[in-house]
């Protein structure tokens, strides 16, 4: 699953990309790595219907059967069955969302046997994309340490993989949203609609561009 992102376009691209007409975001970094629980921007559709750029905390609640006997829930982070009774209720375009990004990795092993980020885009000036994703309001425990918080979370849908993520990761990889077309109907369309948007992109669409990101290790950045 895909647990670690990038977004190093600036504001502009983004709220060109989706047709933005309201920027909550404050003013936004460069973002080169992207964990779980980290806040990162996402485009939704405000209460009032106007299309927003907002920020976000990466994972989604879990479902009750997985936090037995656990003090805290860092969220889902992908989504691949969204016929799942869980998901229901966020898959109206109310609760959709994009996560815009310009690489994602996938965690493959090295030479020694070691795990490392296999990094993908869809080109080597890594253009903007985006992945489709859903989103709500959540109150709950997170980290221990922090306790009960009131936050906006998301997550993004997956389906099996393409020829280059396969080689890597054959479960899954993320649903990746190319063109403002594609970001209309996802945000707006009737589930009926948007839901064929969850299949892989064409082999041969992405591309691997580094891998390790490690203390001493050749990055991308």
């Amino acid at each position: 699953m895909c647990n670690l992102y990038s977004l190093t376009k600036g504001q502009q691209a983004i709220r060109e990309m989706a047709r933005v007409l309201r920027d909550l975001a404050g003013n936004l970094p460069p973002m080169p790595e992207i964990y779980p629980d980290y806040p990162a921007p996402i485009v939704r559709n405000g209460v009032d219907g106007v299309r927003e750029l907002a920020m976000a905390r990466w994972g989604m609640p879990s479902p009750s059967f997985l936090l037995k006997g656990r003090k805290a829930d860092p969220g889902i982070t992908n989504v691949r069955n969204t016929a799942s009774p869980h998901w229901r209720a966020w898959l109206g375009p109310a609760h959709r969302c994009v996560v815009p990004f310009d690489a994602f990795s996938e965690y493959g092993t090295d030479a020694s046997g070691r795990k490392v980020p296999v990094w993908f885009a869809l080109g080597e000036d890594r253009p903007l994309a985006a992945f489709a994703g859903i989103w709500t309001t959540h109150t709950g425990t997170r980290k221990v340490k922090e306790g009960p918080v009131t936050a906006d979370v998301f997550a993004f849908a997956t389906c099996e993989p393409n020829a280059e993520v396969a080689a890597i990761h054959p479960k899954a990889m993320p649903v990746i949203l190319r063109t403002s077309d594609e970001i209309e109907t996802w945000l707006t369309a009737p589930w009926t609609e948007a839901r064929a948007l969850q299949r892989p992109l064409p082999d041969g669409a992405l591309i691997e561009i580094g891998r390790d990101l490690r203390a001493g290790a050749p990055t991308l950045f």
